[in-house]
């Protein structure tokens, strides 16, 4: 069973590139930098949970599949396009995000969140 709370140590993680056209990536401040790991699931599933950090930046991304995220370390302000709702995160707190959403991420603090992902079409 993984088990992960605030401030817990995730262990290594590995560079992931903002080269996903599907995700249509755009930086929009400074040099983020993301890393992670699935855990479960991923390519070719429906489902995915896994570990994700991101460096201190800003960016615009497509998201990929429903995610219900939760922040174990930083801080972040996600908005999103549609309805430009505005979300400030920190640790232990939660966020529901739809498939397709455009969203602007801004990483106050270097951030890490473990997340949980469905796409009916699969990833």
């Amino acid at each position: 069973m993984d088990k992960y709370k605030p401030g817990d140590d995730v262990g290594v993680l590995e560079f992931w590139p903002f080269d996903a056209p599907e995700s249509d990536y755009s930086i929009v401040c400074g040099t983020p930098k993301t890393y992670g790991r699935i855990e479960v699931g991923g390519a070719g599933h429906t489902t995915r949970f896994g570990i994700w950090r991101c460096t201190k930046g800003a960016f615009d991304c497509t998201e990929q599949g429903d995610e219900l995220m939760m922040v174990l370390s930083g801080r972040c302000r996600i908005t999103q396009h549609a309805s430009g709702e505005i979300c400030d995160l920190g640790p232990g707190d939660s966020l529901f995000v739809r498939d397709g959403n455009r969203v602007t991420w801004n990483v106050h603090e270097d951030i890490t969140k473990v997340f949980f992902g469905y796409k009916a079409d699969g990833y």
